[in-house]
């Protein structure tokens, strides 16, 4: 039976979901669903404090990415004493999580059979699916991965046919980092048309892009979804003052009308993995309560004001 260590939180799950989660023999500094992966070893550190906010968390991370260092560091010493079969990390985006290169390098110097690396890169809704059935595929069970996937995908379905039927498509911002801001592109706009409504900013397909007050200013979004990556709700909420705070923002449409929210980014809309159908339920949950009630309200998203008072 293969040996294998995950290096990503959405990998992570999709190994646990496929059924392979007494293999797992250790894991990144970030993995933490579900909840029994804690007791395996830790095989990562990033080497930037990630506590403070979020200004001073990208601030501190441009730092390291300016010096052509790695952003995360691997315990190659304990990585050769665990002995995978297999390493599953990701090619996306180096300041989310280790990289490729940074598992290449851990084990360049190895002799003998070297671990098989599994490279994971979502852009979209379609590519979490493939790389399911990539990591199934590679573990010798394709069924499960194609078991698994399709799953997931009528449920999805199930959820955009139910949001076909509301009575109108709200336009709606999402915002994957406050300080500078960011829009939520990849996956998010896909998730957000399934939900039943009309993408602002983010592009689907392409990387999350820093953007201007100005830009959502001019789209005068109906409803805006704050989701930092990586970030609780909680977190978050201690950062709106600062939001509140810009010329402008109190007159923006949904912030006049109370449809702002918090999502729980760092459990749901930055893991691509099994719980990316969670996250299209919390935001059709939250875009459409007259057609969804999911039970998610308080674990996965709030209204603003909700969590204003929550970190008070």
């Amino acid at each position: 039976m293969p040996r294998i260590v995950s290096l990503l939180p959405s990998a992570t799950e999709i190994v646990c979901a496929l059924g392979f989660q007494d293999r797992l023999v250790g894991r990144s500094h970030e993995c933490d669903f579900p909840p029994e992966v804690a007791r395996l070893p830790v095989l990562t550190t990033p080497r930037f404090d990630p506590e403070g906010t979020s200004a001073e968390v990208n601030d501190r991370v441009q730092r390291i990415l300016t010096d052509a260092l790695a952003v995360y560091r691997v315990d190659a010493a304990i990585l050769r004493e665990l002995r995978p079969d297999f390493i599953v990390t990701q090619a996306q985006c180096d300041v989310c999580a280790v990289s490729l290169r940074d598992v290449e390098d851990a084990v360049a110097q190895w002799t003998g059979a070297r671990p098989r690396i599994v490279s994971l890169a979502p852009w979209g809704l379609a590519d979490v699916f493939a790389d399911m059935e990539r990591v199934a595929a590679a573990l010798g069970a394709p069924e499960r991965g194609a078991e698994l996937a399709g799953g997931l995908k009528r449920r999805i379905d199930a959820i955009r046919a139910r949001a076909a039927t509301a009575a109108y498509r709200p336009r709606v911002a999402c915002l994957e980092w406050l300080d500078p801001l960011m829009d939520a592109g990849n996956w998010m706009p896909e998730l957000v048309e399934a939900a039943g409504a009309v993408s602002l900013l983010g592009t689907a397909g392409a990387h999350s892009s820093w953007i201007e007050f100005a830009a959502i200013a001019a789209a005068d979004p109906e409803v805006i979804l704050i989701a930092p990556c990586g970030f609780t709700m909680e977190r978050t909420a201690a950062e709106l003052p600062a939001l509140w705070r810009r010329a402008g923002w109190s007159e923006l449409r949904a912030v006049r009308d109370g449809r702002v929210f918090l999502a729980e980014g760092n459990q749901y809309f930055n893991r691509p993995g099994p719980r990316m159908v969670e996250s299209l339920e919390i935001l059709a949950e939250l875009l459409h309560p007259e057609i969804f009630r999911f039970g998610h309200e308080g674990s996965g998203w709030r209204r603003v004001t909700d969590a204003l008072h929550a970190s008070a």
